[in-house]
């Protein structure tokens, strides 16, 4: 397998993850701060709904609008990246995110916050489209230093996010959102000031390499299967606060434990299972797991305990497959890699961003346990994608990645 150009070679580099310069610190805490945008608005929902008199259709809109955007972006960012560079892209990005985050906690309509977070969703597709290529051109111990430093940011975002956004949502709903503002500004300036001397010569992109990459079949049956995969994972982070029942701070507790579940399996058992066994088995064996989860929290989603046993389980199961889903796109195809990445993340978020309003519609016609039983169907439906496809996705489980690729594939990620 070609090395991916530049990198470092080595995924058996022993020097710590922990010891970098200051500019991958700089980008590795901006991406701490986005990630955490994924959850930051998820204890404030019900408290949305109440102070702005929004229909949960209306609030689980606020994740759509993001998330539409986002996947759209995807299909556009490694053009924009490839011809303005990284920090400039990341500069944008991030600029454009405090920009959205301010006009959402000002706003006085929830219609106007929807609009807002459609901005935040451009903003936060510029910049994780671009921050893991700069961690790993920037980070010293080679590109294995680079996934563990990246994923722990990841994590760490994914787990704080609901946490601070519980802690400020009891003092306003609009205090996760400025709280957003300061920290992105703080990133703002750190990317600014300590990003140096990182840039590298880049081949543009074709505007269509996105769209075309999209008829490989390999990359067409993992995006297939990440966007019905997708529709679980937002309908248990989306929209399992209105059922729960509890205050911004019991939402936010829940889901710091969901997502500090989710970073543990990302990080350390997604690849031990990966080492044991082919990755398609490994997608075939979680998949069913977290559709019966699903459907525990349909059988018992008037007990909240219960509920909240699910959610962190559902964490669990939702790590291992991030990790194993993303490195399996970059294995399928002789793409490159930003191409391969910003196809199957376009398609991956656009189904992300259908699951919350279709639950909560399906929630006031039929009751809360409905939406968790959409989402384990959903989530069948991609199992039995890989099921069917295995045979194209034969190469996914015989190559054996390299550090470079492995870090690349973290990109896609789990912005979703």
């Amino acid at each position: 397998m070609t090395r991916t150009a530049g990198a470092a070679p080595t995924s058996h580099t022993r020097t710590s993850p922990w010891r970098q310069p200051p500019q991958v610190w700089a980008v590795a805490f901006a991406s701490v701060v986005a990630f955490m945008g994924i959850g930051l608005v998820d204890p404030i929902l019900p408290a949305i709904a109440d102070s702005l008199q929004a229909s949960p259709v209306q609030t689980e809109l606020l994740f759509t609008s993001y998330l539409v955007v986002t996947g759209l972006a995807m299909f556009v960012t490694s053009w924009i990246s490839s011809r303005i560079g990284a920090k400039r892209t990341l500069l944008i990005g991030l600029a454009v995110i405090v920009a959205f985050a301010l006009f959402c906690a000002l706003s006085g309509s929830v219609d106007a916050i929807i609009g807002f977070r459609a901005g935040w969703g451009l903003g936060n597709a510029l910049f994780i489209s671009t921050a893991l290529a700069t961690i790993v051109g920037a980070a010293s111990g080679g590109s294995g230093a680079a996934i563990v430093l990246y994923e722990a940011a990841l994590g760490l975002g994914i787990a704080i996010g609901p946490l601070l956004g519980g802690l400020l949502g009891e003092i306003s709903w609009r205090g996760p959102f400025f709280g957003v503002v300061v920290l992105m500004a703080i990133a703002f300036v750190a990317v600014a000031v300590l990003l140096r001397g990182t840039e590298e010569k880049r081949t543009p992109v074709a505007f269509s390499a996105p769209f075309r990459a999209l008829a490989q079949p390999a990359l067409a049956l993992l995006a297939v299967t990440a966007l019905f995969y997708n529709i679980g994972f937002f309908v248990l982070l989306a929209f399992s606060p209105f059922p729960l029942g509890f205050g911004a701070m019991g939402i936010g507790f829940t889901f710091f434990g969901w997502g500090l579940a989710l970073a543990i399996t990302s990080v350390w058992v997604a690849p031990a299972l990966v080492r044991r066994m082919p990755r398609t088995t490994v997608i075939l064996i979680v998949l069913p797991l977290l559709a019966l989860d699903l459907l525990a929290a349909a059988v018992f989603v008037t007990n909240a305990a219960a509920l909240v046993a699910c959610i962190v389980a559902g964490g669990l199961l939702l790590g291992i497959m991030n990790t194993v889903l993303t490195e399996s796109v970059m294995e399928a195809t002789d793409l490159p890699r930003s191409v391969a990445s910003s196809a199957y993340s376009a398609v991956r978020f656009l189904g992300g961003a259908a699951a919350p309003p279709i639950a909560a519609l399906l929630w006031h016609a039929y009751g809360p346990s409905v939406p968790y039983v959409f989402a384990a169907a959903s989530v069948l439906v991609a199992a039995l994608t890989i099921l069917l496809g295995r045979r194209v996705l034969a190469r996914i489980d015989v190559r054996e990645a390299d550090a470079a690729d492995e870090a690349a594939s973290v990109l896609i990620g789990d912005a979703a």
